[in-house]
C-alpha cells in the first residue's frame, strides 16, 4: 500500500522531468554535437554522484550486479538518449521523435510478456487507448523531417529505452541510487566518448543558454528523473511504468507551446486527455 502510494506521488514529477528532455535538446544541440552534449553531461552526473557514493559509504553491488548495472546504462543513457539526440539533430521534429519513442510502452509490454510481467485486459486497453493519445498530439506536427538515418537513430532510441527498462527491472538489485547512478553514466560515458571522438568535432559554444541547457540536463534530468525513474521500476511492473511515457508528448507540447510558442491545438489538447485516461487504466486506476 506505501508503495502505490508513493509511487502516484513520484510519478507526477517524474513525467514533468522527464518531458523536459526535448526541450533541453531544442535548447542544447545549436551548440554542441549529439554525443559531445551527452558526453559533458555524464561527466557531469559523475562530478555530483560519485563522491555522494563514496561518502555515503553505500554498498556497491558485486562484480557480477555491477555489470548488469552497467549495461542497462548503456541502454538508458547512451542509447536511448544518443539516439534521440541524434535523430534530432539530423532534423527530425521533436513531434515525431517523441510518437517514435512513444511507442515504448506496446514494445515494453509485448516483450515483457517474455520476462513474466504479462499485461492484463486492462492494461493493453489503457495502452492502446494511450497510443490513440500519443497520435493525436504529435500528428499533426508530422513534416517532410523523415530521413532513412534519422529514422534509425530513433529506433534505436526506442529499442535502448525499452530493453534497459526491461533490463533494469528484471537483472539490477535494489541498490543504492548514487551507487547505481555513478556506475550507469560511468558506463554510458565510456561508449558515448568514442563517437564524440570519432565522429564530431567536438566543438561547444558556451553560451548561457547551452549552460544552462546542460546544468539542468544533469540536474534535473540525468540526477532528478533517471532517479525516480528507478524507483517507479523497483515498485511497479515495466508495462505500468513504461505507459507514463505516454504523457510526455502531450506535456512536451504544452512546454514547447509556452516557451517556443510552437502549435497547441484543441485536438493536441484532447490528445493529452486521452492518454492521461490510457495511463489511469494501464496503472489500475478507476
Amino acid at each position: 500500500m506505501a508503495d502505490t502510494l508513493l509511487s502516484r506521488l513520484v510519478s507526477p514529477f517524474f513525467v514533468l522531468t522527464w518531458s523536459t528532455g526535448f526541450v533541453v535538446a531544442r535548447f542544447g544541440l545549436p551548440y554542441a554535437e549529439p554525443a559531445t552534449f551527452l558526453a559533458l553531461r555524464f561527466i557531469g552526473v559523475l562530478i555530483v554522484m560519485a563522491p555522494l557514493a563514496l561518502l555515503a559509504r553505500g554498498a556497491w553491488p558485486s562484480r557480477r550486479q555491477g555489470l548488469h548495472m552497467a549495461v542497462a546504462g548503456i541502454l538508458l543513457q547512451a542509447g536511448y538518449l544518443g539516439g534521440v539526440w541524434a535523430a534530432i539533430k539530423l532534423g527530425m521534429g521533436a513531434g515525431l521523435a517523441a510518437l517514435i519513442v512513444g511507442m515504448q510502452p506496446v514494445l515494453t509490454a509485448v516483450l515483457g510478456q517474455w520476462l513474466g510481467d504479462r499485461p492484463n485486459v486492462r492494461q493493453w486497453a489503457g495502452l492502446a487507448l494511450g497510443l490513440v493519445g500519443v497520435g493525436m498530439v504529435v500528428g499533426n506536427r508530422l513534416g517532410n523531417e523523415l530521413t532513412p538515418a534519422s529514422l534509425s537513430w530513433a529506433i534505436l532510441g526506442l529499442l535502448s529505452i525499452t530493453a534497459g527498462t526491461l533490463y533494469q527491472r528484471r537483472f539490477c538489485p535494489a541498490i543504492d541510487l548514487r551507487v547505481g547512478s555513478a556506475l550507469q553514466f560511468g558506463a554510458a560515458l565510456v561508449v558515448t566518448l568514442p563517437f564524440a571522438f570519432l565522429f564530431e568535432t567536438r566543438d561547444v559554444m558556451w553560451t548561457p543558454q547551452f549552460i544552462g541547457a546542460l546544468a539542468w540536463s544533469v540536474l534535473a534530468l540525468s540526477i532528478g528523473s533517471v532517479s525516480l525513474l528507478f524507483l517507479l521500476i523497483r515498485r511497479g511492473a515495466a508495462t505500468r511504468v513504461a505507459s507514463l511515457m505516454y504523457l510526455t508528448p502531450g506535456v512536451t507540447a504544452v512546454m514547447a507551446w509556452l516557451l517556443f510558442r510552437e502549435a497547441l491545438t484543441l485536438v493536441m489538447i484532447l490528445g493529452l486527455v486521452v492518454s492521461a485516461v490510457g495511463v489511469a487504466w494501464a496503472q489500475g486506476k478507476r
